[in-house]
């Protein structure tokens, strides 16, 4: 045993806490999660507008978080501290400010400041009154010293939202089937903002490869490929095999090797989808879906169908060399594999979600005055209770975005341990009805992020867990534009660029 070890380990939690990590990623969601949500949905453009006008948009610009606040009933505003929500059954939660715009005929003219709803405020994060407050101004707050906080107050009940670990997005995964036509299959979870578009990569016993996502069910992926604008078999075979030969992309190139053009892909994948012949411009409708559904993570552009169909070969090189050279299958439960959606994770799915009822809401109601010949101001088509009212609701029942539940919790109060155990937890996405015999066993790189002691009996076993006492879990975020120019600079060039 290391010497002096208590001390060691007490130095750690006097400048770290337990929840810390939770705290940075709520601080995350308030700083830069909540403006690139709203900036994902920027304008709002009614199809029905006043006769006068030529065009009318509705343009949302900068959000603000205030600190908690009270309205009392004589209308007077005041600060609220958490042991006052405690006390009165209140739910202690921050305003949101955002800046609203009419443009008309290109010209803005109106901009305001709308209260679009209230947002809850985790305890001890930034916009929280507790933040930074000595252990003296914490009792005359009436307020636990020791507590770590980390959870939310709503109608007085505390709150703690669970960690969720799932898969990580946008990389392969290939797995060895025991049943069905395709011996391997490798699979994608394909994420951009609130897109999580599964894709499926199978080979069947006569040598073809096929493709599914959303309405494309097995679709041939050289067919894709093609549509996606690398019509030349050539080039199909170098992205994929380099300088050798491989005989399954040579079969899949010699079966469509009628399909020699962009428009032929997109009529082919039309009819395979089951889209009507008398549609019209059907191969404008499917490459509007490839741009959207297909690997959203690369690009939703046309400009991104190139780097997607180059993307699609290096796939189906990777599968490949899995399938026939026999090189290992990916551990799904290896850590580097998985990641955790914190409390500043989840609540951005909560509000992308909720964000755009408001905006179709706002849209609604602006039409129907118009229609009705009332409209004077877009002040006055914005409810605040409904943002409010939407967030509220599924933090106190724990139902959130995607169908998923007992995300949110009333947190454990029986003693401090069981307290800072609920906080740690970590719940995985698989159902418990289930074998997953390799999810719930214990795996050599939980070393140091979760306890391998406590986990609770029964089916919930190995699914339901606690981060260790000193994991930090990162959220270092890259700047796409300054790794590009890095490896720019260390001679790297884009895949297709000349020179």
């Amino acid at each position: 045993m290391v010497k002096e070890y208590k001390e060691i380990i007490g130095s750690f939690f006097r400048d770290n806490s337990f929840v810390e990590s939770n705290i940075k990623s709520f601080n995350r969601f308030l700083d830069k999660g909540m403006q690139e949500i709203i900036d994902e949905t920027r304008e709002i453009v009614p199809t029905i507008i006043p006769q006068e006008f030529e065009n009318f948009k509705i343009r949302f610009s900068k959000v603000n978080i205030e600190k908690p606040v009270i309205t009392e009933a004589d209308g007077s505003k005041r600060d609220v501290y958490p042991v006052e929500a405690r006390l009165r059954s209140l739910t202690y939660a921050s305003p949101i400010f955002l800046e609203v715009s009419a443009h008309i005929n290109d010209v803005q003219r109106e901009t305001f400041t709308a209260n679009v709803g209230e947002i809850p405020i985790m305890l001890k994060s930034k916009n929280c009154h507790l933040c930074n407050l000595k252990k003296e101004e914490l009792i005359e707050h009436g307020e636990d010293p020791h507590d770590t906080g980390g959870y939310f107050i709503l109608n007085g009940n505390e709150r703690v939202l669970i960690t969720v670990e799932d898969l990580a997005s946008n990389k392969i995964f290939i797995k060895k089937n025991s049943i069905g036509p395709s011996k391997f299959t490798a699979k994608i979870f394909s994420e951009k903002g609130s897109f999580r578009i599964p894709h499926d990569i199978e080979q069947m016993k006569d040598g073809i490869l096929y493709l599914s996502f959303t309405r494309f069910k097995r679709v041939p992926v050289i067919a894709v490929i093609k549509a996606l604008g690398l019509t030349k078999d050539s080039d199909i075979m170098h992205f994929i095999c380099g300088d050798e030969m491989d005989d399954d992309v040579i079969i899949n190139l010699y079966n469509y090797v009628n399909i020699k053009t962009k428009d032929e892909a997109l009529d082919f994948l039309a009819k395979k989808i089951g889209m009507s012949a008398i549609i019209e411009n059907k191969e404008e409708r499917i490459a509007e879906q490839l741009d959207r559904y297909l690997l959203p993570h690369i690009g939703v552009t046309p400009k991104d169908r190139i780097y997607k169909a180059y993307n699609l070969c290096k796939l189906l090189k990777r599968f490949l060399i899995v399938s026939h050279k026999g090189e290992e299958l990916d551990d799904k439960d290896h850590y580097m594999n998985k990641r955790l959606k914190l409390s500043g994770d989840l609540l951005e799915d909560l509000f992308r979600v909720n964000f755009r009822s408001l905006t179709q809401d706002v849209l609604y109601n602006f039409q129907r005055l118009v229609k009705r010949g009332k409209f004077q101001s877009i002040k006055i088509i914005i409810r605040e209770q409904l943002l409010s009212s939407r967030i509220k609701s599924a933090m106190v029942t724990g139902n959130w975005a995607g169908g998923r539940t007992g995300v949110s919790q009333n947190i454990q109060r029986t003693n401090a341990l069981d307290t800072i155990s609920h906080l740690q937890r970590v719940v995985s996405l698989l159902t418990s009805s289930q074998e997953n015999f390799a999810a719930r066993a214990l795996h050599s790189t939980h070393w140091g992020r979760l306890c391998p002691v406590e986990t609770p009996e029964g089916t919930p076993i190995g699914l339901r867990k606690n981060l260790a006492l000193m994991c930090n879990i990162s959220q270092a975020e890259s700047n796409v534009d300054k790794v590009k120019k890095v490896l720019g600079d260390a001679g790297l060039k884009l895949v297709g660029q000349n020179g």
